[in-house]
C-alpha cells in the first residue's frame, strides 16, 4: 500500500473512472477491457508488483459506484476482486491487463450445477465456489447452459464445475477475502444502479410538466423521491460501515450490506420505471437493464438465499442472546 497517502481520496477514483467508462461505452468488450486495464481500473487493489495500484478496497467502491450509475454491460466488479485475489498468477496478470475476463459463480457444487453466473457467456474464466473454496477455471473446460429468462440479451450462464481440473485454487483465508471484496464490490455496484436510475427519474419529473406545473412539484412524487434517496444513501451507508472493522477490532460480514443493496435496488428501479409512468415500461428506456442486473445478481446469490441466510443469523444470536 506504499502508493496510498494523505492526497489521495477514493472519490477522486469514481470520476477519473466516470471518465474511461463513459469513453468505452458502445465498445466491443474485448475492447472497453483493454482500454480500462490501460486506465488502471482493474488494478486499483492489486499490489504494486503485481502493477496495479495497491490501494484498500475502499478506493475500488467509487469505480464500481460509476460503473452501476452509467450501466456499464462489463462485468467490472468481477475484473477486480478478481485481479486482486489472483494477482500473483498468470491468469491474475492477463485479468489485470485486459486480455480476458471472468465470471463468478457462488454457492458451488462439485457434483451439481454449481450456479449462474453474471455475463458468464463471455467470460474466459470461471471463478467458482467449490465446496472446500474458490477456485478458477477455464472456461472451456466446465459444462455449461444458457439461461436468457431475466436477460435474452446478455444471458446468465449456468455453470457446472464437475471434473474440470482448476487452474487457481485460492487458500481458505484468500478465499474468504475474496467473498468478502466481492459481496462489497457487488453491493456499490447495484447502489450505483440505483443512483443512476434516481438521477434519471429527477430529471425527468423535473421537466415533464402536467396541468401547468412539473411532476416533481407534486407531494406524492417527492415521497417517491425521498424514499429512494434515502434507500440509495443508507444502502452506500451500510457497505462503507461494512470496510471499517468493529469496536473488538473484527472484519464485519459483507453479506448484510450486499442483500441491502439487493432489495433496495430492486425497490428504487421499479419505483423509477412506475415514476415515468406507460414510458417506463417500454424497451427503449433502459432502465429495465438495470434492473435485469439487479436480478441476475440476486439469482447469482441465490435468489434472496443471502436475506434469509441474515435474518437466520440475526434470529439465531437473538436466541443465543
Amino acid at each position: 500500500m506504499t502508493m496510498q497517502s494523505e492526497e489521495l481520496r477514493p472519490e477522486e477514483f469514481g470520476q477519473a473512472a466516470q471518465a474511461v467508462i463513459e469513453a468505452v461505452q458502445g465498445q466491443s468488450g474485448k475492447d472497453a477491457a483493454l482500454a480500462m486495464a490501460e486506465a488502471g481500473l482493474f488494478g486499483v487493489c492489486a499490489s504494486e508488483d503485481a502493477g496495479g495500484l495497491g490501494l484498500p478496497l475502499e478506493f475500488a467502491m467509487p469505480v464500481v459506484r460509476a460503473a452501476g450509475e452509467l450501466q456499464l454491460q462489463f462485468p467490472l466488479p468481477e475484473q477486480i476482486a478478481a485481479a486482486k485475489a489472483l494477482q500473483n498468477t498468470e491468469p491474475g496478470q492477463q485479468l489485470l491487463a485486459g486480455e480476458k475476463s471472468v465470471c463468478v459463480v457462488l454457492r458451488g457444487s462439485d457434483e451439481l450445477w454449481s450456479g449462474v453466473a453474471r455475463n458468464g457467456v463471455q467470460a474466459d474464466y470461471v471463478l467458482a465456489q467449490t465446496a472446500t473454496g474458490v477456485a478458477l477455471f477455464d472456461a472451456a473446460d466446465v459444462e455449461k447452459k444458457v439461461a436468457p429468462a431475466l436477460d435474452p440479451d446478455v444471458p446468465q450462464l449456468w455453470v457446472k464445475v464437475g471434473a474440470a481440473t482448476p487452474l487457481v485454487t485460492l487458500s481458505e483465508s484468500d478465499s474468504a477475502v475474496f467473498l468478502n471484496d466481492m459481496r462489497l464490490l457487488w453491493a456499490e455496484y447495484l447502489n450505483g444502479l440505483s443512483a443512476g436510475a434516481l438521477e434519471r427519474s429527477a430529471t425527468y419529473l423535473q421537466a415533464r410538466v402536467q396541468f401547468g406545473r412539473p411532476l416533481s412539484a407534486k407531494q406524492a412524487v417527492r415521497h417517491h423521491l425521498a424514499r429512494m434517496r434515502l434507500l440509495v444513501e443508507a444502502s452506500s451507508a451500510e457497505v462503507w460501515r461494512a470496510l471499517r472493522v468493529d469496536e473488538l477490532g473484527q472484519t464485519r460480514t459483507s453479506d448484510s450490506a450486499l442483500a441491502a443493496a439487493l432489495s433496495n435496488a430492486s425497490f428504487v428501479l421499479e419505483k423509477a420505471t412506475h415514476l415515468h409512468g406507460g414510458m417506463g415500461f417500454t424497451w427503449e428506456l433502459d432502465l429495465h437493464r438495470s434492473l435485469r442486473e439487479v436480478k441476475k445478481l440476486d439469482a447469482t446469490n441465490g435468489a434472496g438465499a443471502l436475506m434469509r441466510d441474515v435474518g437466520q443469523r440475526f434470529v439465531e444470536s437473538c436466541e443465543v442472546a
